[in-house]
């Protein structure tokens, strides 16, 4: 397998790990402040003709470039396998998710419609204007996908990207700049620009020609970004933490419940800002419930992500690996799953049993293989739990009962729920958070809207 070569030295060299191993498998060379200006500027210098590119040519180029991530899909989710210790099922889905984001957005040059509106003494008309250069900075735990969510519509709505994929897990993103050039994106249009969040990321929220930026991860650095960005009223998009709640009714199907749980907790680690690391069981059925989450976590499959009924691999590195173990070694744990690998940053599925609702495993992001579960007595009880953080990304609801499914999903302060199943991530729906799980939303039909300002226009008839 070709790793993928930076052109950027100016920050030094990052060495890639593969998590499964924990052995270096090659390196990235990171680029300093004066190349993510220069990659800023090009991008700088690309935007007029790409804003200015017919719409139905700058579709097909998109289309193009979705069909060049199509005929690299293994090559793709290799890479994701080996840089991030994603299972080889994830990560043939998250290359299928950039390209079928890359189509989905593909419509949306020629479909970006502004509005005429009734004014008296002539015509109002609104015109969505892009903003010119982007900078997206993508998190470890979900490169692939992330990226695309941010720069398939940035580019669509007609603006340049300059993306920065994390430190630890750059193949991905690079092998997809390289893709868009193969695909005809003009030069400037779409770079990736390895290097620390420090030197990269800063830059993105302190020069003045970018005119967004996008930003996945913690809610610490989220805030910080936010300041930044503050001084020159920079648009921004912020996805950060979640402590998600799975909240069971003793009406609901207990066996699906269970069977679910292990999944929507331990997918990619925990590593998953939507992950449903809180399990709220009604009080009537908790002991039932506990004796079927243990059957599911014991036959949740761990192992080497290659095998293609891996069910979740390691985490993705050694620092990463020791923060979830102190909440563990903290924690009354009930039950584990099954045994790991020596080799590598592994860790085993971990149910604990919370002393109170101030518990640190109740309450923090562990963002690793841990899920806490306690009861709760009435609706009005589950709700109360579940709002109780400051946290509101998604969360899950099963019960039987379509109108408490309702009542609670309105009462849930959260931006992504799902009734009987744990889907948090549609393309062609909006994903976002409430408090402080982020800001804006991605994805769905009106994430161009958030890459352009709308301009009105009012010509006088009279």
């Amino acid at each position: 397998m070709k790793i993928p070569t930076s052109p950027y030295s100016g920050g030094g060299i990052s060495v890639v790990i593969n998590p499964a191993t924990g052995q270096a498998v090659g390196e990235v060379g990171l680029a300093g402040l004066v190349e993510t200006d220069d990659a800023i500027a090009r991008a700088a210098a690309a935007y007029p003709q790409w804003k200015a590119l017919a719409p139905a040519d700058r579709a097909q180029l998109l289309r193009d470039f979705a069909a060049a991530v199509d005929a690299h899909t293994d090559e793709l989710a290799a890479l994701e396998v080996l840089n991030s210790g994603h299972t080889i099922s994830n990560a043939v889905w998250e290359a299928g998710n950039v390209k079928n984001v890359l189509t989905y957005y593909s419509a949306a040059p020629e479909r970006h419609f502004g509005k005429q509106i009734p004014v008296a003494g002539g015509v109002d008309i609104t015109f969505h204007e892009p903003l010119g250069v982007v900078g997206i900075i993508v998190p470890w735990n979900f490169p692939m996908p992330i990226a695309g969510w941010g720069f398939a519509p940035a580019l669509a709505a007609g603006n340049t990207v300059v993306l920065k994929p994390a430190e630890v897990t750059p193949l991905t993103a690079m092998r997809l700049g390289e893709l868009a050039t193969a695909a005809g994106i003009p030069d400037g249009v779409f770079t990736v620009i390895p290097g620390k969040g420090s030197v990269v990321g800063d830059r993105f929220v302190t020069h003045p020609a970018v005119r967004k930026v996008c930003f996945t991860g913690s809610t610490d650095v989220g805030k910080n970004i936010m300041r930044g960005c503050a001084d020159q009223v920079k648009r921004l998009t912020l996805e950060l933490g979640g402590k998600s709640a799975n909240i069971v009714f003793a009406d609901a199907d207990l066996e699906k419940a269970a069977a679910s749980a292990p999944g929507s907790a331990f997918d990619n680690a925990g590593q998953d800002c939507c992950a449903r690391s809180r399990i709220l069981v009604q009080d009537s059925v908790y002991d039932r419930f506990l004796t079927l989450l243990e059957q599911s976590v014991k036959e949740f499959s761990v192992t080497d992500p290659n095998d293609p009924r891996a069910q979740m691999g390691p985490m993705i590195t050694a620092k990463q690996k020791a923060a979830v173990q102190s909440f563990i070694d903290g924690a009354d744990v009930a039950f584990t799953g099954a045994e790991v690998p020596a080799d590598g940053f592994w860790l085993s599925p971990t149910v604990a049993l919370p002393r109170s609702e101030a518990d640190p495993v109740w309450t923090q992001e562990i963002f690793g293989p841990v899920v806490a579960v306690m009861p709760f007595k009435t609706e009005e009880d589950a709700i109360r739990m579940a709002n109780d953080t400051e946290y509101g990304l998604s969360g899950s609801i099963f019960t039987n009962d379509i109108g408490r499914a309702l009542r609670v999903a309105r009462g849930v302060e959260s931006g992504n729920l799902s009734v009987n199943s744990h889907s948090s991530v549609r393309y062609w729906t909006p994903f976002g958070g409430f408090k402080q799980s982020g800001l804006g939303r991605e994805l769905g039909p009106d994430a161009p809207d958030s890459f352009s300002d709308v301009k009105n226009v009012f010509i006088a008839t009279e």
